[in-house]
């Protein structure tokens, strides 16, 4: 990939000020998604680069026009639209295991900022029935498995993915895909198997991570058969995931920075390597992003799992990050979430240093962690607004100069 060097990390770019206009905040309810296309069928090597969609292009290291964006958790809490579809239908469960309230859900966002990505709105746990880890969500502490495994014995309830218990995945990306015509690309998204392993072995969230970090040194090789079952089943949902129509799949090992950096080879880095070599082998042209909340320490490491994108939290500074991943790889991020509870005119100057800094090529503009609840929708419109407005431009004749932003 010929991506941007470091030293050209203050990109040439303009902001077309003018070019930013309002945005309509809502979502219709009147389409009734029951009577979408459901039948369209997404071969993994089939990509043409031609018509990529620009984020797809942007995770490619290939010339864009400006930066696409999109937002982790973009679908949710702090859209007034979706907490009064969640009113009416309370369980989490049932909003993300649904398929027209899926697709609905996840459309929320693109009809009120037309982001350039939209992804699927479900949860890194959504796969586990379907491998034989039953849970429940529940209100105050979130998920919970009621049988961890912990044990030889405990392993014998796994079995390969079934993904026909998975319809209403395959069902919404493809009917996502048709909604959005190529105007934006369909994410999908899997939690890594050391993340996915923790809830298992903890039994849902936990603060200390004491189990599963103890089992390391406890029980190794219960662990590590736990590690390659997921292995296993996350790079068959992937699989399955681009196969109905996902253009781009994100990695989220948010627990993997919980690990030091010399557990996290050991215990995450491998199997991560190993879905990134499964994909890459049948799913070539799907580029894959590697997001660790808390990646700091991590970056270089992340680097050598192969994926395409490194997704950068809020505490990396950009242009650090891009001196130590290189060139060879894009990047994406990584706007404080805060910065949006900030006023209009700081949250601007923000996304445009960020975008200096990660260079004109390999870049998608994303925040450094999810959407905070209680975000101004106005802040999120904005952010979009401000994406639109920049623009890539060329440098005139042959003096080497540095680059800089046009207001």
């Amino acid at each position: 990939m010929n991506s941007a060097s470091p030293s050209s990390a203050c990109s040439c770019l303009t902001w077309r000020a003018s070019s930013i206009v309002p945005v309509q905040l809502g979502f219709n309810h009147s389409k009734n998604y029951k009577s979408s296309p459901r039948r369209l069928q997404i071969a993994c090597s089939s990509s043409s680069s031609s018509s990529d969609p620009l984020l797809v292009k942007a995770a490619k290291g290939e010339p864009v026009s400006r930066p696409p964006a999109w937002m982790m958790r973009q679908a949710g809490r702090y859209m007034a639209v979706y907490r009064k579809l969640a009113e009416k239908y309370p369980s989490f469960r049932e909003r993300s295991e649904t398929t027209d309230l899926i697709v609905e859900i996840s459309l929320q966002p693109w009809e009120a900022f037309h982001p350039d990505g939209v992804i699927i709105f479900s949860d890194i746990l959504t796969p586990l029935p379907a491998f034989g880890v039953p849970f429940d969500i529940e209100e105050v502490r979130g998920p919970v498995i009621q049988s961890p495994i912990r044990s030889e014995e405990g392993l014998k309830a796994l079995h390969p993915i079934e993904l026909e218990k998975l319809k209403f995945v395959g069902d919404s990306l493809r009917i996502l895909r048709h909604e959005v015509e190529g105007r934006a690309a369909v994410l999908g998204f899997v939690g890594a198997p050391w993340t996915i392993a923790t809830y298992i072995v903890e039994g849902g969230t936990t603060r200390t991570y004491t189990n599963i970090k103890s089992m390391c040194h406890k029980a190794p090789q219960v662990l590590r058969a736990l590690l390659s079952h997921l292995t296993k089943a996350i790079s068959d949902y992937i699989v399955f995931q681009v196969e109905s129509g996902a253009h781009c799949i994100q990695i989220f090992d948010s627990w993997g920075g919980q690990l030091p950096p010399d557990m996290w080879d050991h215990w995450s880095k491998p199997y991560i390597e190993e879905i990134v070599n499964t994909v890459k082998n049948k799913c070539p042209e799907t580029p894959l992003v590697l997001y660790i909340n808390g990646n700091g320490g991590l970056l270089e490491r992340m680097k050598g799992t192969g994926v395409d994108v490194i997704g950068l939290d809020w505490t990396v500074d950009m242009e650090d990050g891009r001196k130590r991943l290189g060139s060879g790889i894009s990047v994406q991020g990584n706007v404080d979430p805060a910065y949006l509870f900030s006023p209009l005119p700081a949250l601007t100057d923000e996304i445009q240093r960020v975008v200096r800094c990660a260079g004109p090529r390999g870049h998608i503009l994303n925040l450094g962690h999810g959407v905070l609840v209680g975000t101004p929708e106005e802040a999120v419109a904005h952010f979009f607004e401000v994406a639109r407005s920049l623009e890539f431009s060329t440098p005139q004749g042959h003096v080497v100069e540095e680059p800089k932003l046009v207001v």
